[in-house]
């Protein structure tokens, strides 16, 4: 008997949650639950976490969350409950099985059959956000090799233990060099540790061009946060529905469960709602606690209903689906469908699928570092990168020396285009006069001597070296 939270929901939430727990309940599964409450309630009595902290507790203790769709209010000053969640419990692998159910549900793509694995808890979903003049505002892309690491390495374990084939791996490093550069290097290095499996790389966009209009040609793909984001609403919705998808958010000790789609409060309340997707999540569920007998019933018995032509309003096909059925009801059909199997659609045999157990990160020994310069980013109005130069160049010294100046990225200082917009956000690169190693004390002078020429610095970024590369990107067009 497994101990699991559970949380309903907002919307169309408490609904599509019964009907899920109902099916799985009947399937045979050996849980208890404890029931907490998250979501709009609760941000509206004045907790902007949307969650209280004896129900972080519960989560904790139990270590299995299944969790239905949530509101979060519109306006400033709530904080996804979702992206905390998986912050906080360490949730780095997002898994999102995308397969048609091609004729019984309406698709392009008959035969598509992708997984996609996003990273969970960096990239620019950090949330680390600033305005810094009154034209630019910044959200910083952080990247770590710990979290490279440790998705990329669940994406081929994930593959060996499921008998696919590839993992592709996508990212624009063409473009970020440092970030999604190290991903796709960590990926190269893991590669080579699985030489069963076929892996390959492609850059995000004519990767997603490629995943929308080809999906037969992936299997496993793995991914930086916000492109798998995205693009596994794309695979999920190109598959046949959106509603269709569940995912598993997967950690080092705890899991939660999940549909993708939100909570659709239009349809709250009316017994419409398609339970599919919290159901798939239930069944990933079921897997990840060793329940794959139980899983596999629930699996087959959904197969088998949508097989049967018994859909909910939202896959509803005139000439194609034969019964139109409410949440209930569609949750009935399933449950009398245990123990049946599809005789069209693949049936599912889950084996071995329970949680995987990696081994934890081990980190390496430091590399040397050694101060190159710092990149000074100023507020200021004027229109001229040659003006501007003149200014910033009044903070020259023996150890640091005005070298460059872009805006919004691009260089524009020396030998600038009159051509080029420029907002009021530049960056300014000092470093060695010679390239040598800039002593540290060199930047609170810098930082000082902007103050004293009324220069307003809203930034610094330290320019360095590890083992003697170069580890910061350059101004385009340099």
């Amino acid at each position: 008997m497994t101990r699991i939270t559970v949380a309903k929901g907002d919307g169309i939430g408490p609904e599509i949650m019964d009907a899920t727990l109902r099916i799985i309940m009947a399937a045979g599964a050996k849980i208890e639950i404890d029931e907490i409450e998250v979501g709009e309630k609760v941000y509206l009595a004045g907790n902007t976490s949307g969650i209280a902290p004896e129900a972080w507790d519960i989560i904790r203790r139990n270590k299995v969350f299944l969790k239905a769709p949530i509101t979060t209010p519109q306006g400033g000053g709530y904080k996804s409950l979702n992206v905390t969640t998986r912050k906080f419990l360490g949730l780095y692998a997002n898994i999102r099985p995308c397969r048609s159910l091609h004729p019984f549900v309406e698709t392009k793509y008959p035969n598509m059959d992708v997984v996609i694995v996003r990273e969970n808890e960096e990239d620019l979903y950090a949330g680390i956000e600033h305005q810094q003049t009154d034209e630019v505002v910044q959200c910083l892309k952080l990247i770590s090799r710990p979290g490279c690491e440790k998705i990329i390495r669940y994406a081929f374990e994930y593959a060996r233990q499921q008998k696919r084939k590839k993992v592709t791996c996508f990212t624009k490093d063409n473009i970020m060099k440092q970030t999604d550069g190290l991903f796709h290097k960590v990926f190269d290095e893991i590669a080579k540790e699985y030489p069963d499996i076929e892996n390959e790389h492609w850059i995000i966009d004519i990767g997603a061009a490629k995943l929308s209009d080809t999906p037969e040609a992936f299997d496993v793909v793995v991914m930086p946060n916000l492109y798998g984001d995205i693009l596994s609403d794309i695979a999920a919705q190109i598959s046949g529905s959106v509603g269709l998808a569940g995912s598993a958010n997967i950690g080092e000790e705890c899991a939660m469960f999940e549909a993708i789609h939100g909570s659709a409060p239009r349809r709250a309340g009316q017994n419409l709602a398609n339970p599919s997707g919290l159901l798939q999540g239930a069944v990933m569920m079921l897997n990840h606690i060793g329940q794959t007998d139980v899983a596999e019933r629930v699996q087959n018995a959904w197969l088998k209903t949508i097989e049967d032509g018994l859909h909910t309003y939202d896959i509803y096909t005139e000439g194609m689906s034969k019964q139109k059925l409410g949440t209930r009801e569609f949750a009935d059909a399933v449950i009398a469908n245990l123990g049946e199997k599809p005789r069209q659609l693949q049936p599912v045999n889950y084996g071995n699928s329970s949680a995987l157990k990696l081994p934890k990160y081990k980190r390496a020994a430091p590399r040397k570092k050694e101060l190159l310069g710092v990149d000074l980013f100023v507020h200021w109005r004027g229109e001229s990168a040659d003006e501007l130069a003149v200014l910033m160049q009044k903070l020259n010294s023996a150890q640091a020396k005005l070298t460059m100046i872009t805006n919004r990225g691009i260089k524009v200082w020396p030998e600038g285009f009159k051509e080029t917009f420029c907002t009021d956000h530049w960056r300014c690169r000092f470093k060695h006069p010679n390239g040598s190693v800039m002593e540290a004390q060199e930047i609170p002078r810098l930082l000082q001597q902007a103050i004293s020429e009324k220069i307003d610095i809203v930034k610094t970024e330290n320019l360095y070296a590890f083992d003697g590369e170069p580890a910061f990107s350059l101004g385009q067009g340099q």
